[in-house]
């Protein structure tokens, strides 16, 4: 069904206006970033089918928000209708909910929620498609200073240096990693 014949009150945009971001599905709410949809395909069934659980034998299936958020560009472009435009608004995106959580975790205490430390490393390695080891650098209250991936690997290992740690930490005058 195209968007046009959906009623006002239930189409993306104007439900996010009247009810607010929560009120809205995660089809709806990529809808509202991918604009419009395809030669035979609503911007409501595109997103959905892009948000549909992964199918190895068909690219366009990411199996939910966070698999299309960890998609890398390459990825992306081999969407039928993702062009450089729409793939450049979803990276986008992708970079403005890692700074907002980095500044969300610079402002308030790191070791408070361990859900929240979780979600800004997966935020920052997991679209890597290789070992890393990274350090979360903390002053003496627990606030992050600094996030550094220390070291790379290969897909299932990566070799690390005690030392390089410490002269990090001590480069940022850490007192907790």
């Amino acid at each position: 069904m195209p968007l046009k014949d959906i009623p006002t009150d239930c189409q993306p945009r104007e439900k996010l206006l009247a009810k607010g971001a929560g009120a809205l599905t995660d089809a709806e709410l990529l809808a509202i970033l991918l604009r419009t949809g395809m030669a035979g395909k609503s911007v409501l069934q595109w997103a959905a089918e892009l948000l549909a659980p992964r199918q190895p034998d068909a690219p366009g299936s990411f199996g939910g928000i966070n698999g299309l958020l960890q998609a890398s560009s390459a990825e992306l472009a081999q969407v039928k209708g993702l062009g450089p435009a729409k793939r450049a608004e979803l990276i986008a995106v992708l970079e403005l909910a890692r700074r907002a959580m980095a500044q969300q975790l610079q402002q308030r205490s790191l070791l408070g929620s361990a859900s929240t430390v979780k979600a800004y490393v997966q935020l920052h390695l997991a679209h890597k498609h290789h070992e890393v080891f990274a350090v979360l650098f903390l002053d003496s209250q627990h606030q992050l200073i600094a996030l550094e991936e220390l070291f790379r690997g290969t897909l299932g290992q990566a070799s690390v240096y005690p030392r390089e740690v410490v002269v990090r930490a001590l480069h940022h005058h850490a007192a907790a990693v």
